[in-house]
């Protein structure tokens, strides 16, 4: 059974910067990709970025490219979410995401998710 812990979230004030980070365990994810996620209050969840775990390639919302970095340490089954220059908009519960390549992240497993919140 696929497990996902995020962590890592916090307050922090505008321009400010967080790492957080989702541990995976319970299969081999060779051919999977892992996604971060956010719901802010009242709207509905949105893609941030992924990552292939085999190949490391990278992908972003248009919203935090430039400021946000993903990246993962096989070796410990765990992908890090940078966030620099955060804003307000930014606030929200952050989650990650796991599925197969080429499948919808609906078909996935999901974390609990972390709270994120930049104060202005």
């Amino acid at each position: 059974q696929v497990q996902l812990v995020e962590s890592g979230g916090g307050l922090v004030q505008a321009g400010g910067s967080l790492r957080l980070s989702c541990a995976a365990s319970g299969r081999t994810f060779s051919n999977y990709d892992i996604d971060w996620y956010r719901q802010a209050p009242g709207k509905e969840r949105e893609f941030v970025a992924a990552i292939g775990w085999s190949d490391g390639r990278t992908g972003f919302a248009d919203s935090v490219r430039g400021r946000f970095t993903i990246s993962r340490d096989n070796a410990k089954n765990t992908v890090y979410l940078q966030m620099n220059s955060l804003k307000p908009e930014d606030t929200a519960i952050y989650y990650c995401n796991v599925h197969r390549r080429g499948y919808p992240s609906t078909s996935g497993d999901w974390g609990q998710g972390t709270q994120v919140t930049v104060s202005s």
